[in-house]
């Protein structure tokens, strides 16, 4: 069955069974192979994607429960890799062997969009369910907090630069 979906912005269309899990469409239709499979039952969340904004397990999601929902992946979280997470990703230097980082990404991109400063309990909540072998639990919790400010940062300088004329440019 061929279903119109709304992955990273776009309209993509995806011939697959009703009950394909969202995360081998992604993968195996879509080819975009930022999103992982972990545990395959929902534990682990590597494979976490968001619909409509929220946090979502996709290899628990079958493709016919999207319906119009916006879907977005690692990839769809900026085109050039400037997203704050991605930033405080990479400035805190949270990954170790990096597998379960892509989910770990889209659920802490979540939590932001929830709550844009989220205190450590917030933080361990929201995170709670998504696991790293690797135990970088702490790097994830500062690079939330990182991510957050310079959020906030971006925020309260969009409107000095939008309120300048184009002679003032």
């Amino acid at each position: 069955m061929a279903y119109k979906l709304n992955v990273n912005g776009q309209s993509l269309t995806a011939d697959a069974p009703p009950d394909m899990p969202l995360l081998w469409v992604l993968r195996d239709v879509l080819n975009l192979r930022g999103t992982k499979y972990g545990c395959g039952i929902g534990q682990c969340a590597a494979c976490t994607v968001q619909l409509n904004g929220k946090a979502a397990r996709s290899c628990q999601t079958p493709v016919s429960a999207v319906g119009n929902q916006a879907v977005t992946t690692i990839e769809g979280l900026s085109v050039d890799g400037t997203h704050p997470v991605q930033i405080a990703w990479t400035e805190i230097d949270v990954p170790q062997c990096g597998y379960c980082q892509a989910g770990q990404m889209m659920a802490a991109a979540a939590l932001l969009t929830k709550k844009p400063n989220p205190s450590d309990s917030d933080i361990d909540s929201a995170m709670n369910g998504n696991l790293c072998r690797c135990g970088t639990y702490l790097r994830i919790r500062k690079a939330i907090h990182k991510a957050a400010a310079l959020s906030t940062n971006a925020s309260a300088k969009a409107p000095q630069q939008a309120s300048l004329t184009p002679a003032a440019k």
